[in-house]
């Protein structure tokens, strides 16, 4: 199944439409996708795995592979290190992005296949899925949904589903 994320901020769920939020920098085309520039990439990303926080929720009904995320883990945002878009145990010695979070953003984030196989420095890193700010501002290059919304995805997502991300 392909989830679709449009640029407007409509998401195509399974035959429903819903609201999602993404990057503060618009969408591009994921060749000019760089570090920082809070843009989201447009293309068909694979959704290899669900991280969800243990000490809020039981793991969510999904096909995905499922990983509860620890208080150590990060993700790698630094170009110039051998572990860019990966992730990492902190503390880490270069940038690196904490999983574990204060705000409920990442109590649901699925991993996206951008710019991992291999990673290229600097094209971008830590483009997710996640859940959506309360105030619902822009995000910092990825798509954010509501919590019912990323449930209803997860119980229909299995492996091999992607995410398409596209300008209208």
């Amino acid at each position: 199944m392909i989830f679709t994320a449009h640029q407007n901020g409509q998401f195509d769920l399974a035959g429903r439409t819903v609201s999602c939020v993404l990057g503060r920098g618009g969408v591009k085309p994921a060749s000019e996708k760089r570090e920082g520039d809070g843009a989201t990439p447009l293309g068909v990303w694979p959704i290899r795995r669900l991280l969800y926080r243990p000490d809020r929720m039981p793991p969510p009904r999904t096909g995905l592979p499922v990983h509860a995320i620890q208080p150590q883990e990060g993700w790698c945002d630094a170009p110039d290190d051998p572990a860019y878009n990966q992730p990492v145990r902190l503390p880490y010695p270069a940038s690196a992005e904490q999983m574990w979070r204060t705000d409920s953003v990442y109590d649901l984030v699925c991993i996206l296949g951008h710019n991992d196989s291999p990673p290229v420095p600097g094209l971008g890193s830590a483009i997710f899925l996640h859940l959506v700010q309360t105030d619902r501002r822009p995000t910092e290059g990825c798509v954010a949904l509501a919590r019912e919304d990323m449930l209803a995805l997860l119980a229909l997502a299995k492996p091999g589903d992607s995410l398409a991300i596209v300008a209208d």
